[in-house]
Order: C-alpha cells, then structure tokens, then sequence
C-alpha cells in the first residue's frame, strides 16, 4: 500500500480518498443489475436453498407453469421435473454444467445450472440456474423499438406478432384483417426501418439490447426479507 510521506497525511486518509475516486459497486446495484438481465436468474446454495432469485426469475416461479419454490428450494411443477433439477443440481455441484428441456402444455423453458466455484476451492459452493430468454415479441425493447420509428399501434401490433413467430395468414386471423392488409403493413414496416426483408427487420429486432418489462407490477408476488434476496 502506497504510505503518504506528509505527518498530516497517514495511509488510512489516502485509501479512504481512493475510495472516494473510485466507488466500488454496492450489493443493491448488482441485485437491481440482475434485475434488469432479459433471463431469470437464480443463485442455489449446497443445500439447495435460493439465495437469491432476479425480478423474471420470481415471475416464472411465481406462475409456478414449470418450475416453483417450495421451502425456498427450486422445485418442478412435476415430480418428473423435480427429479430432473435435483439430478441438474448434483451435477452442477460436482464441477459441471447441464442444461435442461422442459416444456409443459404451451409453456418451455430451459434452464443451464453452471457452478460458480470449483469443488476444490474453499468458497461455500453454489450454483447459478439461467433460465431461458423470454419471447422477444414481450420484451419492452420492441415496444422502444416501433416508438422510435413511429409505427402505428397495428404496425406495432404485426411487428409484435412477427417476432412470436406468427405467419401473415395468422396475424390477419388475430386482428381480424385481410392477408393483403397485413402485407402492406410488413411493407410499411420494412420502409420505416430501412430493410429489405422481414428476415433483417427480425434480425435487427434481435439484436436490441433487452429492455426487462416492470414484472412486479403485472404479477405480484409474495416477498420478504427471509426468502430470496433483494434491495
């Protein structure tokens, strides 16, 4: 450590100055960081206990479709499924990733388990579970995107239907317009946004940084303090 050679000056003023140049990163920015990462995110101790579940995270267990907590420990809304995450988790706590398919009714997820620290080190071993990146037609980046190029809430509308994947004829069925309609609005759309085919417009779209949609408020969920970790 640098030792200032001033008598009004000591070693501890010059690193609390430091300090003061170069703030580090406190927990509750990382855990609002988190938050606003396009996947959820979960942090799973030895035990199995969710030390800490990101803001989509909390949402797709609370919708409890595939997977759900139960005593603060990542479960599947199905024996099969559980099996599969306890099975995933194991692995993962011995040194190696595994990535899991599931899907049930209309609904899949993956999820990748990635150990955080290797079985030999000292660290108290834990476990990072991704899920998988969520629909780019609900991601608030496409709403961002139509804005700025002043679509119409239809162009809008087809864009979004577009990114779900949707053919023309099933997009003019959803809004209840002619397949000839929604042609000219790809046509409209393409010309705003300066491309030549609806292959480069979705490329494009995919390509925007993510923008995470105030989950919380759509779906409240039970929280505290004692559950998983948050600001």
């Amino acid at each position: 450590m640098w030792q200032s050679t001033e008598s009004g000056r000591d070693s501890g003023a010059a690193a609390h100055d430091d300090a003061g140049v170069r703030p580090g990163i406190g927990r509750q920015h990382l855990m609002r960081v988190f938050d606003e990462i396009d996947y959820g995110m979960l942090i799973i101790d030895a035990q199995g206990v969710i030390l800490h579940a990101n803001h989509l995270a909390r949402h797709e267990l609370a919708n409890g479709r595939i997977v759900k907590s139960h005593g603060n420990s990542l479960m599947g809304s199905s024996t099969a499924f559980t099996v599969q995450i306890q099975q995933a988790i194991e692995t993962s706590f011995r040194g190696q990733r595994k990535l899991l398919m599931m899907s049930a009714q209309d609904r899949e997820l993956s999820l990748a388990f990635t150990p955080l620290s290797h079985p030999l080190e000292a660290d108290a071993p834990s476990v990072l579970v991704l899920m998988s990146r969520q629909n780019s037609g609900d991601n608030l980046s496409v709403r961002l995107f139509a804005q700025s190029l002043n679509l119409s809430r239809s162009e809008e509308s087809v864009l979004v239907g577009l990114c779900r994947g949707l053919q023309i004829p099933e997009i003019a069925r959803l809004h209840r317009v002619a397949d000839s309609t929604v042609r000219s609005q790809i046509k409209t759309l393409r010309e705003k946004a300066g491309v030549a085919s609806i292959r480069i417009l979705l490329q494009r779209v995919n390509s925007l940084p993510p923008v995470v949609p105030a989950l919380h408020i759509l779906t409240p969920m039970p929280h505290n303090a004692t559950e998983f970790s948050h600001p």
